[in-house]
């Protein structure tokens, strides 16, 4: 909500491993010195209920080698209760994959990962991102485990068609986001069919998808590894799932790292009448940080950003979007065909590759293809000059339009039982109108998320809604990133402020998580907090690259995750 260390210095590999996140310097202020005195906080919020402290079997886990390719991994799976109002009745199946510690003298215990969504898939992530992913100290201290949420990847995942070539065919007809009333009309009626389908399909895995019970699945994933408290690292939609598992198990958390915080009332939306995607902040978040790629882009010149080359960024781009609403560009590929992107596509892709600034080269030099630029006989275009004939083609590729369409059906199940939403589609063309206020193009954008949930009528009735100030004793890590597209920064500190004792790390730079746009500050900072629960509340670190340099255009991710 929804798109990866000294020795801790992200490798080439772990730059490449981007492609399976689906949609991240110097250590500065004493980040990693210890004990800065518990923040006041809110009150700790009242002992969960039985139903939220459920006791259930623990899972065996028969740890096994994955497979050719993946050296150094182990799988396995784990049965849960597919309701935990009925904790021996019948079971789901999580799947997790591990790399065990490198020192087992050492061993402080197991590492559990989310990385973000909702539908993430942690087993896949972590077996892309590779054994050098996490830095040899964190290596040696723990077992790293990225696992398949409920209703996710391979854990009995939420399909909404009969198989993935009727999905993609119903995708293939649909806009990024409809422009228009007739385009409206036609987005509406596209997800009434999908959402219908979702219903008959996996209605009853929707129903139990709720990350209240992602987090009771983790809580007895914690016990079948052997650890007496959790240790977790949540970027994005994982700082929800992190909130709510505080909420429902404060006793039970040993070490938090939460990067790239969800205002968690925000994200439930109680009382709220807006659009999921409204509340959640991203367009204006978006807004601020595409103002940051023109004021980079613009500070480049022409020799750093093929935008520039052509006239003044801002410009250049607010001309480009009027053409692209008025006529969509047909794009050669390199196989005889053509690829339409229109106003919609140009501006999620933005909104996509925002997340990674070390590709904003690439994505400048992209939309620079899509301007028309008078020519001179015998001469290169501007375009063509600083791009090359297949960087849009490139670009499409990372930001998945050129990937076969990913299941929706994950992502999906936990967004639409989580929260509330307006309660009719008819309501949403009013949100757009009123987001692209706030910010444009990015409003209309983001104000349709959630639109597939008004035609999943599915409920989990053990879903968790707050209240959400944390009672647990536990200090916590809060991470955020100044100039962030999906997790807003202002989120940051009232994240923070609702647990007892946070310390709140700042990146100062762009993009989504330093899970996507690295520092090795941030990643020294989150070692040192895991292995000796040691932070300063107030640090502050830079991130390794700079948009538009060099160096970082050597680090473009394989594609952008969105989510």
């Amino acid at each position: 909500m929804t798109q990866i260390t000294g020795d801790l210095r992200p490798s080439r590999s772990r730059t490449a491993a981007f492609a399976a996140l689906a949609a991240a310097g110097l250590l500065l202020g004493g980040a990693t010195a210890a004990g800065a005195a518990p923040s006041a906080g809110a009150e700790p919020a009242p002992p969960p209920d039985d139903a939220a402290q459920v006791e259930a079997p623990i899972p065996d886990l028969l740890w096994e080698a994955c497979g050719e390719g993946l050296e150094g991994f182990e799988c396995a799976s784990a049965e849960v209760p597919s309701d935990y109002d009925d904790p021996n009745g019948p079971t789901t199946t999580i799947a997790l994959t591990r790399l065990p510690a490198t020192d087992a003298e050492q061993r402080i215990g197991s590492l559990f990962l989310n990385f973000g969504g909702p539908g993430g898939p942690g087993v896949a992530n972590l077996q892309a991102l590779g054994p050098q992913a996490y830095g040899p100290e964190l290596r040696a201290r723990f077992d790293i485990i990225g696992f398949d949420p409920r209703g996710v990847g391979l854990s009995d995942p939420v399909t909404c068609f009969r198989n993935a070539d009727a999905e993609a065919r119903w995708a293939s007809t649909l806009e990024a986001f409809p422009v228009g009333p007739q385009q409206e009309a036609r987005f509406i009626g596209s997800w009434a069919v999908a959402g219908a389908s979702c219903t008959a399909i996996s209605g009853d895995r929707i129903a139990t998808s709720s990350t209240a019970n992602v987090a009771r699945d983790l809580d007895l994933l914690r016990q079948a590894v052997g650890d007496t408290e959790l240790n977790y690292l949540g970027y994005s939609y994982g700082t929800y799932l992190g909130a709510t598992y505080g909420a429902l198990f404060p006793d039970r958390i040993r070490a938090l790292v939460l990067d790239g915080t969800m205002d968690p009332e925000a994200y439930t939306g109680l009382g709220d009448d807006r659009s999921i995607g409204r509340r959640t902040g991203q367009a204006v978040a978006a807004s601020e940080t595409y103002e940051q790629f023109l004021r980079l882009c613009a500070e480049a010149g022409p020799q750093g950003c093929a935008l520039a080359a052509l006239g003044d960024p801002e410009q250049v781009m607010d001309d480009l979007f009027a053409q692209l609403r008025a006529e969509p560009v047909e794009v050669p590929l390199g196989d005889g065909t053509t690829i339409t992107i229109g106003y919609d596509d140009a501006v999620t892709t933005i909104f996509s590759s925002l997340y990674a600034p070390a590709g904003w080269a690439d994505l400048a030099a992209a939309l620079a293809s899509l301007v028309p630029v008078p020519e001179q006989p015998g001469t290169l275009s501007a375009r063509e000059d600083s791009l090359g004939n297949d960087s849009i083609q490139d670009l499409l590729r990372r930001v998945g339009i050129l990937e076969d369409y990913p299941s929706m059906g994950g992502a999906l199940a936990s967004m639409c039982v989580d929260g509330e939403h307006p309660g009719t589609a008819l309501d949403y063309p009013a949100q757009a109108a009123a987001a692209e206020v706030e910010a444009p193009h990015f409003g209309t954008a983001r104000a349709w998320v959630g639109i597939q949930c008004e035609f999943t009528p599915v409920a989990d009735e053990d879903r968790y809604t707050g209240p959400w100030e944390q009672g647990t004793h536990a200090p916590v890590l809060v991470i955020g990133t100044r100039y962030d597209p999906a997790t807003p920064y202002a989120f940051t500190q009232p994240y923070a402020d609702l647990w007892r004792d946070a310390r709140m790390l700042t990146v100062e730079g762009y993009g989504h998580t330093t899970l996507i746009t690295p520092s090795a500050c941030a990643d020294a900072a989150i070692t040192n907090y895991l292995i000796d629960l040691e932070a300063t509340d107030g640090a502050t670190c830079e991130q390794d690259l700079a948009p538009f340099t060099a160096a970082a255009q050597g680090q473009v991710p394989a594609t952008v995750p969105v989510g």
